[in-house]
């Protein structure tokens, strides 16, 4: 009875990981590390048939289809975003997916590529924070036909902030390292369902801070051996005077 009870509660642990839990089926997956100067490094991992259907491309759905990786960088090589780095590619769910590294020199140029084209991005300094919004639009809407989705796949946007956020609108916490994501249904973005980003941050950056501190740090920690030697020679009793013949 005890293993039969074990063995249940194990099947309801992963229905609901599957369900929706642990176990989340991104099919759009774009993450933004920004720094304050407007530089940015993003990653894009999609399924081609995601690829297609967002933003209106054409590259071959089916499982057995080799990737034409120089196509996929073509794509997202552009005067405002830079491959870095080997397209990745993987496979999940009888889907091809690749993974691409980009370098972006200014966020607010991002939309002029042709794949980022559907959001706006700002970044603007107010008083003494930095306001990023981005607001992600339509889609190309494109029907891909069958390709195996079950309705709960997700698109995810993930933001890596350089400084303490103050605030934001995903109505969730900050994940580990500033970590801040919006998640849409597929069939919501697929509509073009409008999804806005915002945050606002601290205007220095966490590594300076974390720097500055340190080097304080070492500052005061110097002084203080400085002070204890000086202390311990000063109470050291001085040396007996040689004895006069």
């Amino acid at each position: 009875m005890r293993i039969r009870a074990v063995a249940a509660a194990l099947a309801l642990v992963l229905t609901a990981a599957c369900g929706g839990g642990f176990f989340r089926q991104y099919e759009y997956d774009e993450e933004v590390y920004l720094s304050v100067d407007g530089h940015a490094t993003v990653y894009v991992s999609t399924s081609i048939p995601a690829l297609n259907a967002l933003r209106g491309t054409s590259f071959d759905t089916s499982p057995s289809a080799p990737v034409d990786r120089d196509a996929i960088a073509a794509l997202f090589s552009t005067p405002v975003s830079h491959v870095n780095g080997q397209v990745k590619t993987s496979r999940r769910s009888n889907r091809r997916f690749v993974h691409v590294k980009l370098d972006v020199d200014d966020i607010h140029r991002l939309s002029a590529a042709a794949p980022f084209a559907w959001s706006t991005y700002v970044l603007a300094r107010e008083g003494g924070v930095y306001k990023y919004r981005q607001v992600v639009g339509a889609s190309a809407g494109r029907d891909v036909g069958d390709v195996g989705w079950n309705g709960r796949e997700l698109v995810a946007f993930r933001l890596h902030l350089p400084s303490r956020i103050r605030y934001h609108n995903n109505g969730r916490p900050v994940e580990r390292g500033n970590i801040l994501v919006w998640e849409q249904p597929l069939s919501e973005r697929l509509r073009g369902t409008p999804l806005a980003l915002d945050a606002v941050m601290d205007t220095e950056s966490i590594l300076y801070t974390t720097l500055w501190l340190f080097g304080w740090t070492f500052v005061a920690v110097a002084i203080t051996f400085v002070l204890v030697v000086w202390w311990i020679f000063r109470r050291a009793p001085a040396p007996a005077a040689a004895p006069t013949r």
